[in-house]
């Protein structure tokens, strides 16, 4: 009995220890196994692992691939341009021991926060090296892999692999904004102004040149009026004189009846006339001899 209180206790220790020791590293991540703070051992591959109780201590890193997005970034290209640019970068802790001895006890937020200085400095000098045009052009693809090769390089001392960069967004400041759309209004409304002046002239034209050809039709309508009316007046003249020649007496009385009817209207209330007048031959005798 006294040796069963006695290995009971012991055996429960020994469990203890024993699960203390063992640790399961996952595999989406890494393990560091630090003894008094300093690396003892590292651990990438998946499964169990073994620790010394109370004295080695694991710390846990992930092995994915990470993302982080920049904060909007005012840049100024060679053209003078202000643009604010927002970013994100993927990377992935590839050499625990320099990311430790880098940023200690600090783990991923202190290596982000290193890592959003080393890209905030590779954005400035890629992007302030060619103009807007050719950020916001299809060259923008090169520039992203320019500021990915430069962050590599500097992002190897803290154990980091920069897999990616990407250009999320490009735009002007607000109050760049503003005055550009203020621009480009009045850019818009004299475009549409000089439309609409070279609207009015090519109506002018077109009305002037209508006007110009009713004129023309006009006057061409009326020569030939004057022509046809002269033509028929010499044929009505020779058509008289012809008549005229034919029997001159007959000739002669059907112009005073002619005359008759004209001016014996209604509308004439007086008329003041000698009586030997020759407008009354034919009124006083039926052949017209006084």
């Amino acid at each position: 009995m006294r040796k069963a209180q006695i290995f009971l206790p012991l055996i429960a220790v020994i469990a203890f220890l024993g699960m203390s020791s063992i640790f399961i590293v996952d595999e989406r991540n890494k393990a560091l196994v630090l003894q008094f703070g300093r690396v003892a051992a590292v651990k990438e591959d998946p499964g169990l692992a073994f620790k010394i109780p109370f004295i080695q201590e694991v710390v846990f890193y992930d092995d994915r691939i990470l993302s982080r997005d920049i904060d909007p970034l005012e840049i100024t290209p060679l053209d003078d341009r202000r643009l604010v640019v927002d970013a994100f970068v993927r990377y992935r802790i590839t050499d625990l021991n320099q990311f430790r001895e880098a940023v200690g006890t600090g783990g991923t937020l202190a290596a982000e926060s290193r890592l959003d200085g080393i890209l905030r400095n590779e954005l400035r000098q890629v992007l302030g090296s060619v103009t807007t045009n050719d950020i916001l052009s299809a060259d923008r693809a090169a520039l992203m892999q320019r500021i990915r090769n430069g962050a590599i390089q500097k992002a190897l001392p803290i154990g980091i692999e920069v897999v990616d960069v990407r250009l999320i967004r490009t735009d002007l400041p607000q109050a760049n904004l503003e005055a550009t759309f203020a621009r480009m209004r009045a850019e818009r409304e004299r475009e549409a102004a000089d439309e609409i002046a070279r609207g009015n002239e090519a109506a002018q034209r077109v009305r002037a040149l209508a006007d110009r050809t009713q004129v023309e039709i006009v006057s061409e309508a009326r020569r030939e009026s004057e022509i046809i009316r002269g033509q028929a007046d010499a044929e009505r003249n020779g058509i008289f004189a012809t008549a005229y020649g034919a029997d001159p007496e007959f000739f002669e009385f059907y112009r005073s009846l002619t005359a008759y009817r004209t001016a014996l209207q209604g509308k004439n209330s007086t008329m003041v006339m000698s009586p030997d007048s020759e407008f009354f031959n034919y009124l006083k005798s039926d052949s017209g001899k006084n």
